[in-house]
């Protein structure tokens, strides 16, 4: 005799959770919030259910006239709709269903479905398998911790109507008994299935929360990128516009460089070069910034070794960061390879080493080059307070940063989409303090993409 379980309804079933994190560009939905929507899913199919159970019910008993016991299963009948009464004013007024609570309402279903076979044949009647119904709901709808208590609980529900249950009263069935043997080759049937359904919609749902993730990286990365571009556009108009300024400066400071009241005193002599040394720098980093405005690297890119690279990198900014301590050590065993001068890492190690240095002005700023496994990596060390715990959790956000100032976080930022793009990963940790404290940012490079296309990697510099 067909009875109608509680249906599956995935409308808003953990997949659809993921979903709607992946839509919403990273922002999770509250669990508990997902739960109630699926509890609304589960009163809705469940009316169903009592309406199909109902029928079959009365049809079977009426018009098949396949005697029943009717008044025992519609009080069963009633319990579920009373139950279900109940579920559907929890749903109008909490904010959130748990697991434990949806576990709980499947339990229901489970002993009303097991109550109803109890009195209509038990494993002899073929709907039996109706339980792998349940079982999928909660495969679906729950976590692990829950459906293997639920494949466990429907198996004994299985095993217990094979030796306690009412006969169904069919004329033509009078006095037969499925054998043991058989009803032995049920349950193990039963339980295999089940098994391999909870581990089927497992993997599938693991798939698809792969694929969301993925999904939601991607999104991230493309308004990351878009807003990368919108960036460089200012960038770029910036630059032009800070062109002819720069070039008055300079002017200025040239003849200022030769009048008598300033050429004859020391100090202001030297203040006067300091001022143009910071200026060169300021020329420099725009004439940077109109070179690199389309690609990282430009038609003609310069090649250098990946030591001298390294070397001239250091230099330059000890040279324009006066009065500041580096402890610049470069490891014996990295290897000396023909690498592009790229613009864009220069300024993306100049950002995290001014990074570090604002930190603790103070202190000795620590900068480590080495190979690991065909990979380049810089580890810049600070000895500053550290990274925050909720920094660390959004590293390489926009506008993410400690110093409580408007715009700050971008460099971090656009340090990390040049990693990206380089194939390389950016990565940050507060250091312990018998490491001395501080924070601690590593930048991790393949070798390869930094090597120039169709040269060997032990290739030798050519003397550029």
């Amino acid at each position: 005799m067909p009875l109608t379980p509680t249906d599956t309804g995935t409308g808003d079933s953990r997949f659809g959770r993921l979903d709607t994190e992946a839509l919403s560009g990273g922002r999770q939905a509250p669990v508990n919030q997902a739960g109630r929507n699926n509890l609304r899913q589960l009163v809705q199919l469940r009316w169903l259910a009592v309406a199909g159970q109902l029928v079959t019910v009365v049809s079977v008993h009426f018009a098949l006239h396949i005697r029943l016991p009717v008044a025992e299963m519609l009080t069963l009948l009633s319990v579920l709709l009373l139950f279900n009464i109940a579920c559907w004013a929890r749903t109008r007024w909490v904010p959130g269903v748990s697991d434990a609570e949806l576990f709980a309402g499947l339990l229901v279903d489970v002993a009303v479905l097991s109550g109803q076979l109890f009195y209509s044949g038990g494993v002899t009647n073929p709907f039996i398998f109706l339980f792998l119904l349940q079982i999928a709901v909660g495969a679906v709808l729950l976590s692990a911790r829950f459906v293997w208590p639920m494949v466990g609980l429907t198996s004994a529900c299985f095993l217990a109507l094979t030796q306690w249950h009412q006969p169904l009263l069919l004329p033509d069935l009078a006095g037969l008994s499925l054998p043991p043997h058989y009803v032995g080759g049920l349950l193990i049937c039963f339980a295999i299935n089940a098994g391999l359904l909870v581990t089927s919609i497992h993997r599938i749902s693991r798939n698809l929360r792969q694929r969301d993730a993925r999904l939601a990286d991607l999104r991230q990365r493309a308004a990351e990128e878009e807003h990368i571009v919108r960036m460089g556009l200012l960038a770029s108009g910036a630059a032009h516009e800070l062109g002819t300024p720069l070039a008055t400066l300079s002017v200025i400071l040239g003849d200022w460089a030769h009048m008598a009241p300033f050429a004859g005193d020391p100090e202001l002599r030297e203040e006067i070069e300091e001022m143009q040394i910071q200026l060169s720098r300021c020329k420099a980093i725009v004439s940077g910034i109109l070179m690199s405005a389309g690609e990282m690297r430009g038609e003609a890119p310069e090649v250098t070794t990946l030591h001298a690279f390294l070397d001239e990198l250091v230099l330059h900014w000890r040279t324009t960061r006066p009065c500041v301590g580096l402890d610049y050590r470069r490891d014996a065993a990295l290897p000396d390879l023909r690498i592009v001068s790229d613009v864009g890492l220069k300024q993306m190690v100049d950002n995290i080493l001014d990074n570090a240095l604002e930190a603790a002005p103070a202190r000795t700023v620590g900068l480590r080059a080495f190979a690991e496994e065909d990979q380049l990596v810089i580890c810049v060390q600070d000895h500053g307070p550290g990274f925050p715990s909720e920094m660390l959790e959004r590293f390489g956000k926009p506008y993410q940063s400690s110093k409580g100032r408007p715009g700050g976080g971008l460099g971090l930022f656009l340090a990390l989409n040049v990693c990206r793009s380089l194939g390389g990963v950016l990565q940050a940790r507060n250091r312990l303090p018998e490491e001395g404290g501080g924070a601690e940012v590593a930048i991790r490079l393949p070798l390869s993409a930094l090597m120039p296309q169709g040269l060997p990697e032990n290739a030798a510099h050519d003397g550029r």
